[in-house]
């Protein structure tokens, strides 16, 4: 893909496709609940469709019916083995997920995906399921990964990673595992996965204690099918809402997002860096926070961030970093250490890719150093992604100023946007 300098701004009400996280979610559990579930605006990229058919080839009755997705659950132990292994693509989130909720199963499962999925650490999910008795034989702590049947016991969980998967798939083994298990999160990760349970009737209690925070869930309880409303992903569309925000004549709407407190960091960021965002039309849908954004061409400024801003957005520091980019002052974000297991190690490409654009900047102790300047001169305009979806649009967006800028591998981004390329151009946009 290149992506070309725009001239006359962005404007109008992208089209936002629905949220990643809750888009995996609301295919594995209703899967495992019982009763009918029909989920509206589900996204439906390379990631979330090998999800749906990794369940399908468990025999879970799935169908299409117009825009929605409907499943037919059968409960907790109505799986049954695939005929060949489970082939997952790009998507960690599905390997993380599947993991935990095939753990408590009663037949072998062999996960595989691709190059870079095959690369990314395993370990992190594998160990404390290990702790649970679970039976998992990681290759070298990657991918394939097999898992055999045995009988999971309850345990208390200290995690020291903040990582949403990794809860995730503690959470759905305790869920068909006799007792109560209990999980300490240090630090906030998104909890879309608690939200989902405890509206599908799960035992599931969660508590803020001081900085901490205490999931106990106890298992073997039967879920009762609810039907979902996906919401839009906040994280797709701030792709867009920086676009807006760099370049002069803009003005966007983006509705039905996705604002839900423990992922919003990068709104919190622009904000404090000077953005003209509005958040309109606020509601709650599913227990979820909802609301329509509003962005207008701003003259941003830079910050620091403390690491703590990393737990609430770790996926959106590509995109910030070009934000930083244009911005009057330095920028400094602290604590991106996780940037280096996600697809890529994104914050090696981050730092290439800026350099190559003609950004001043550096990273030291996991710390990302980014100094403006009014002017830049490119110095090699093929963008590395190492097949990242988030890398890709990210400089996509950095092409609308710089331009051209040749994104190598940019059907990437088919594994979360499939339709970024038309709803950008469709605005104003000048990618081909």
């Amino acid at each position: 893909m290149i992506s070309n300098i725009i001239t006359k701004g962005i404007n109008g009400m992208p089209k936002i496709p629905g949220d990643k996280s809750i888009s995996h979610r609301s295919i594995i559990i209703p899967s495992v609940s019982n009763g009918v579930c029909e989920i509206n605006n589900i996204l439906k990229s390379e990631d979330v469709l090998h999800t749906l058919n990794a369940l399908k080839s468990m025999g879970v009755n799935i169908a299409e019916n117009k825009n929605k997705i409907i499943i037919h659950g059968k409960g907790l132990n109505s799986l049954r083995a695939a005929k060949k292994e489970i082939y997952l693509g790009n998507s960690g989130t599905s390997a993380r997920l599947l993991t935990g909720l095939l753990s408590s199963q009663k037949f072998k499962s062999v996960l595989t995906g691709d190059k870079s999925l095959s690369s990314r650490p395993m370990k992190r999910i594998a160990d404390p399921l290990t702790k649970m008795n679970a039976k998992i034989y990681t290759t070298n702590g990657s991918l394939p990964l097999s898992i055999e049947s045995s009988n999971l016991k309850p345990v208390n969980f200290n995690l020291k990673i903040p990582s949403a998967q990794i809860k995730s798939g503690l959470l759905l083994a305790a869920l068909n595992t006799k007792g109560e298990t209990s999980i300490i999160e240090n630090k906030v990760t998104r909890d879309h996965t608690e939200i989902m349970l405890e509206s599908f009737g799960a035992n599931i209690e969660m508590k803020n204690i001081g900085n901490k925070k205490v999931i106990k869930i106890i298992g073997q309880k039967e879920l009762v099918a609810n039907n979902i409303d996906v919401p839009n992903d906040l994280s797709s569309s701030a792709f867009f809402i920086v676009c807006a925000l760099i370049n002069k004549n803009s003005k966007i709407i983006v509705k039905n997002i996705n604002n839900n407190p423990s992922r919003n960091g990068i709104i919190l960021a622009l904000k404090k860096m000077g953005a003209k965002i509005k958040l309109i039309n606020n509601r709650r849908n599913n227990n979820e926070n909802i609301c329509d954004i509003e962005v207008v061409s701003s003259g941003l400024h830079g910050c620091e961030l403390g690491p703590e801003f990393a737990d609430l957005m770790i996926d959106e520091y590509p995109i910030l970093s070009i934000a930083a980019s244009f911005a009057n002052s330095p920028s400094v974000f602290r604590g991106l250490k996780e940037l280096r297991v996600k697809e890529s190690d994104r914050l090696k490409l981050i730092l290439l890719n800026l350099q190559n654009c003609g950004v001043n900047c550096k990273s030291e102790n996991d710390d990302l150093f980014i100094f403006p300047s009014k002017e830049y001169q490119i110095k090699n305009n093929l963008i590395q992604t190492d097949f990242d979806h988030r890398i890709a649009m990210a400089f996509c967006i950095m092409g609308t100023r710089l331009g051209p800028l040749n994104i190598k591998d940019s059907d990437s981004i088919n594994t979360s946007f499939p339709t970024f390329k038309n709803e950008f151009n469709n605005i104003g946009g000048n990618f081909r």
